[in-house]
């Protein structure tokens, strides 16, 4: 493995590594989050043997829960990981995980299988996101945090963009790759079984590429000399495995919280039968209930951590309630994009492909590629804005433009048509903007020794809450709506407007180093 880097101005070839080896990673992090949202609906008619939509909707927002919860889960865990062990050797286990994982989904047989894999391999994209930001942000010259943030975001987006052009590229190849399999000797069953309903399992088996990814990253990519100086200390023995006990038991929060929402009567095992004003009340005392057992277990490493720090290195030692408070302000900060993105922009795809009733297959491909293309082109454009204008201003402005591209698709289009694509490039364009901003403002609130659980938790737990809200379209689709994808959409883009109370509580950081 190459020697430690140090964060200077000198760009060297250890820089570069770094950097590639993590725009990779969220590549295909972006790769195999688009993956689900191109052949959810297909994989799940398919696996549970139905069209009906209100069916497909309810587990096409459970799987997408389960994956949220996750990769909240993987962001603490290999966070925790990260800077125990250090940013590269963490960071090679999380890509191995989902990539394995998301290969795996391609061999289910039932629709409960595929929620579990996911859950599985959003363990690793959860942690990937929180080790890549930190190394690369603690070795590259702090001039170059607004582009990197950037390119950070847009890396994950092209990956996004790439999947839907492998799915475009196999909807109109699967007889040829039917023949194919069948010259090489599979039966004409196992052909089936593979290219059918849009050849979904074929395109969740091509996951399992990054795995390549971590060979590179062993072998080339070099350690943070901030996080090495800090092992040095000693800093690093203060982290305990028996405090992922907390993680676990912070698990079953969100958990509790997706089975109360996924379910009619969550109640049914007692045989019970409960009003529907009954059903929401224990939906939102256990939602209450459940993120609180989230935020006292996923945070009780880095508080234990701190806690031990304090009586080893008195000097040194980081107060843990001011880092707290930032985990819950950067874990509001996150949630505000992630729930929205989740509950509403993700949807896009699924609802192209009922605009056109199924029998345009590439519809929901090019929603997916117009999408990524404006993701890509506005993860950059809020990165640089935040260098320029300020880290709080331009989240404001993020959240205004968000909510009206927003309302745009989804209440000024009823068919999938020109017009359609532009909103959705546009929609891409403001949503996934944040994703640029994060990477920019997360690393900024956090010293170098919690950096990655720090943002690891701050940026991934947001996704319960977006859990949440994926569950909420669903059950407003099939519950309220009678299958309108677009009203369920655009009430959920709402939440957009919680952001901007949210920043008035946190610090402006432009022009400031990273925090030792």
């Amino acid at each position: 493995m190459n020697a430690p880097i140090e964060q200077n101005d000198k760009i060297t070839r250890g820089h570069w590594m770094a950097l590639s080896a993590a725009l990779l990673g969220w590549l295909f992090d972006g790769a195999e989050m688009g993956v689900f949202s191109l052949v959810g609906r297909p994989a799940l008619s398919d696996l549970l043997n139905t069209t009906d939509d209100k069916i497909i909707s309810f587990w096409f927002g459970a799987v997408t829960a389960m994956f949220l919860v996750g990769a909240a889960t993987g962001g603490v865990l290999f966070g925790w990981l990260g800077d125990r062990i250090g940013r590269v050797r963490a960071m090679m286990l999380s890509v191995l995980t989902y990539a394995v994982f998301t290969g795996l989904c391609g061999l289910a047989a039932e629709a409960w299988q595929v929620a579990t894999l996911r859950f599985i391999a959003s363990l690793g994209m959860g942690g990937e996101w929180a080790l890549g930001v930190a190394l690369v942000m603690e070795i590259w010259p702090n001039r170059s945090r607004a582009l990197l943030a950037g390119l950070i975001g847009a890396a994950a987006n092209v990956g996004y963009l790439l999947i839907a052009f492998v799915g475009l590229a196999l909807t109109n190849l699967i007889g040829p790759v039917a023949n194919g399999l069948s010259a090489i000797g599979f039966s004409d069953e196992t052909v089936q079984w593979l290219t059918g309903n849009q050849a979904w399992r074929l395109l969740m088996l091509s996951g399992t590429a990054p795995a390549a990814l971590t060979f590179l990253i062993r072998l080339f990519v070099p350690e943070s000399e901030k996080w090495t100086a800090e092992k040095a200390k000693g800093s690093v023995s203060s982290w305990a495995t028996v405090d992922l006990l907390g993680v676990l038991i912070g698990a079953a929060g969100p958990a509790v919280i997706v089975y109360l929402w996924a379910v009619d009567q969550p109640l049914s095992f007692l045989s019970l039968e409960l009003s529907t004003s009954t059903v929401m009340a224990i939906r939102v005392i256990g939602t209450l209930l459940g993120m609180i057992v989230a935020t006292v277990g996923y945070s009780f490493p880095v508080v234990r951590y701190l806690q031990r720090d304090a009586i080893s290195n008195p000097v040194g030692a980081q107060p843990w309630r001011p880092i707290l408070r930032r985990m819950m302000l950067a874990a509001g900060l996150s949630a505000v994009p992630l729930l929205a993105t989740w509950a509403s922009v993700q949807w896009a795809p699924t609802w192209a492909d009922k605009l056109t009733d199924g029998v345009m297959p590439t519809a929901k491909s090019w929603t997916q590629i117009y999408s990524a293309l404006g993701a890509t082109l506005g993860t950059i454009a809020a990165a640089l804005l935040g260098g320029k204008i300020g880290r709080r201003l331009s989240y404001v402005i993020l959240c205004v433009t968000s909510f009206a591209s927003i309302q745009l698709l989804f209440l000024g289009n009823d068919a999938y048509t020109y017009f359609f694509l532009l909103s959705v490039f546009l929609a891409g364009f403001c949503t996934a903007s944040f994703y640029g901003w994060l990477p920019l403002y997360l690393p900024e609130l956090f010293p170098t020794r919690v950096r990655a659980t720090g943002q690891g938790f701050g940026f991934n737990f947001g996704r319960i809450l977006a859990a949440v809200g994926a569950l909420q379209t669903g059950n407003l689709i099939r519950t309220y709506f009678d299958g309108d994808y677009a009203m369920a959409c655009s009430i959920m883009g709402s939440v957009y407007l919680v952001g901007i109370v949210l920043i008035i509580f946190a610090p402006e950081t432009r022009g400031k180093p990273l925090p030792d």
